[in-house]
Formats: structure tokens, C-alpha cells, sequence
């Protein structure tokens, strides 16, 4: 089931430095981001294996989340708000902000055959 952490961050007149460092349930193979949304919906999948870590490092963004017995939206509106979805968890970004900037760290390097684009039929 995808779960919310808060990440660590430190704070003083100089702004905000926000950690990731022994946060994440696996460790990191690959990063990506995606940024320049129109109103389209992205994602629309799951995994075989991958464990993935998703955090709006800028804006914001919903992404909705069926793990095949639980369905239930996240908002990511906060750099230091940190979505980790595990591979059963079929989702989907929407929402996004004009000025949003979806950062996501995976447990695998990408491979077409650990996507499964079906989502659960109930």
C-alpha cells in the first residue's frame, strides 16, 4: 500500500535544506522528473518489482493510487512530502500545477517488462 513520509528538514534565514538520506525503503537505481504537464494524465501503471519514491520537489500534483484493495489519492504539495509506492500499487499523476516538478527515485533501472499498464478489475 503507497504511504506518505515526511522528509527531514532544516530551516534558518538562509531557507530550507531538505534531506534524503536513510528515508527510502530501498536503494536508489535510478531518478527521473517530470515537469511541463498540460492536463494530461501521466503514469497509469504498476510494477512487477520496482518500488518507486515520488516527491513534487516544486508545485503540486495528486496522484491516485489502487493497490487493488485500497484506492486513495495523494496530494504532493510540499518538497519535504514524500509518496513511496510499492509495486502493486497501480497509479496515476494528475493535477499538476503550471509550475510543478515531479521528482521520483526507483529501486530499478528502467525496464518495459516490469510495467503493467492493466489496472485491477473489481
Amino acid at each position: 500500500m503507497a504511504y506518505l513520509i515526511n522528509l527531514k528538514t532544516f530551516t534558518d534565514k538562509r531557507g530550507n535544506l531538505t534531506v534524503i538520506e536513510k528515508v527510502v525503503p530501498f536503494d536508489i537505481k535510478r531518478i527521473f522528473y517530470i515537469y511541463g504537464v498540460d492536463d494530461s494524465i501521466r503514469g497509469g501503471h504498476r510494477h512487477v518489482k520496482t518500488v518507486q519514491a515520488a516527491i513534487c520537489i516544486q508545485g503540486s500534483c495528486i496522484i491516485f493510487n489502487d493497490d487493488n484493495e485500497t484506492k486513495q489519492e495523494f496530494i504532493l504539495d510540499s518538497p519535504d512530502k514524500c509518496l513511496i509506492l510499492e509495486p502493486k500499487d497501480w497509479h496515476q499523476m494528475h493535477s499538476f500545477s503550471k509550475d510543478a516538478i515531479l521528482m521520483v527515485l526507483a529501486s530499478e533501472t528502467f525496464e518495459a517488462s516490469d510495467y503493467i499498464h492493466e489496472p485491477y478489475s473489481k
